[in-house]
């Protein structure tokens, strides 16, 4: 027996080398794909991922799907469901399993609905169902809403817990009709025209809770679009959670997250209104009484310069007498100072008098004439000079007291 020959160049791989180089050439040969299949032996561990098998007649594979990417799913599949996924083809080298990790899945047969609704949107969006241009503004204060839905839908309730918890004096108007199901689509557009017809609200909620594409495509259908674009009444729609979106949604005047969104959507919240109010009415008080002081200080101010006629009597009256009392004032200061005056004229003038000149010892001589005439000739005859008489002239001396005649005897110059 021969022994085998070992090459020189010879390389020899490790599993995990092995495992390693398939899951690269698998990942590199498989680009993202769809495949559809039926759910088995579905796992959901503790860590939120994903493990199950799809299969068919005669084949089957096994999946993963990790929590980052299955909580985009709004459903969670069962035993049996049938679904298409879209996955990478991948290998798991710690047990050498062929495997596809899946990046999102939805139920089978939601390609033809997508299908439909794009080509649904697109028609309506041509026609200008969609343009913001045509959407009616909702109303902030209605006194009534009206709620297109199912009378036992879990989200009537909470519109309606929504509308009573903000505004309870709102009144609430319900237009029943089923929300799922076949045939249910010309309900709920029977139910909107019924709303239009009776013109007794002034916002109108369209709504339903969140569900798979299919509970929900009653609010896809034309007939619903058209009843909606038809409404001369403001819309909201509130159909599903926030992630779905429904041609509902692109025909209404605004549409909402949630059937409780919409709710908030269309009053407004007496809390806030009433604190709105509350600070606007302190406001307005602030105000008058900053306008009432200000007129105060403006009244208070023209008050002093306005007098009524009595007050302005009294002013006069006062003021005469102050003129009455400086007058008088003045007059005794005249009357004190012209008599100083006088006083001094009167002694000057005593000085002056003749008569005081004679009664220090002097005498008036003049030439004899009668006493009669002695007062107007007095400057005449007055003899001042020796030389105006002669030795044996007569002459009339005047003394303080009395006169004489005299005879002169002789003079000296």
């Amino acid at each position: 027996m021969t022994e085998p020959t070992f090459l020189p160049n010879k390389q020899i791989m490790t599993v995990s080398e092995l495992n390693r180089l398939a899951r690269e050439v698998l990942e590199q040969s498989f680009p993202l794909f769809w495949v559809s299949g039926e759910v088995s032996n579905f796992t959901r561990a503790a860590s939120g991922h994903w493990y199950f098998s799809l299969k068919d007649t005669t084949a089957q594979v096994k999946c993963v799907m990790f929590k980052g990417r299955n909580s985009y799913v709004d459903f969670i599949p069962r035993e049996g469901d049938n679904i298409e996924a879209r996955a990478t083809v991948t290998l798991y080298e710690a047990r050498g399993d062929f495997q596809l990790t899946v990046e999102f899945l939805q139920q089978a047969g939601l390609g033809a609905l997508f299908e439909a609704f794009e080509k649904l949107k697109a028609k309506l969006a041509h026609e200008g169902l969609f343009d913001a241009a045509f959407k009616k503004p909702i109303p902030t204060h209605p006194s009534a809403i009206g709620v297109v839905t199912s009378p036992d839908a879990a989200a009537l309730r909470d519109v309606l817990t929504t509308l009573k918890r903000r505004n309870p004096n709102i009144s609430v108007i319900i237009y029943p009709t089923p929300v799922q199901g076949k045939g249910a689509a010309v309900l709920i557009a029977k139910a909107i025209h019924t709303a239009s017809q009776r013109a007794e609200v002034d916002t109108l909620i369209i709504c339903r809770g969140g569900g798979s594409i299919e509970d929900l495509w009653q609010f896809n259908e034309e007939v619903v679009a058209r009843a909606i674009d038809d409404c001369p009444i403001p819309t909201i729609s509130g159909v599903g959670h926030e992630t779905d979106f429904t041609i509902c949604d692109f025909v209404a005047d605004t549409r909402s997250a949630t059937p409780t969104a919409a709710a908030e959507m269309a009053c407004a919240d007496i809390r806030v209104l009433q604190s709105q109010l509350s600070n606007l009415q302190n406001r307005l008080n602030k105000q008058i009484n900053f306008l009432m002081n200000q007129t105060a200080q403006k009244l208070d101010f023209l008050a002093r310069r306005l007098f009524s006629p009595q007050q302005q009597i009294e002013n006069r009256a006062m003021q005469i007498k102050q003129l009455q009392h400086r007058l008088s004032l003045a007059m005794q200061q005249n009357l004190q100072v012209n008599q100083h005056i006088l006083l001094r004229l009167a002694r000057s003038i005593e000085q002056l008098n003749p008569k005081s000149v004679l009664a220090r010892g002097y005498a008036i001589v003049h030439g004899e004439i009668s006493h009669n005439d002695l007062l107007n000739t007095l400057q005449q005859q007055l003899i001042t000079d020796a030389q105006q008489i002669k030795p044996e002239t007569r002459l009339n001396i005047t003394f303080y007291k009395g006169s004489a005649a005299a005879k002169v005897i002789s003079t000296e110059n």
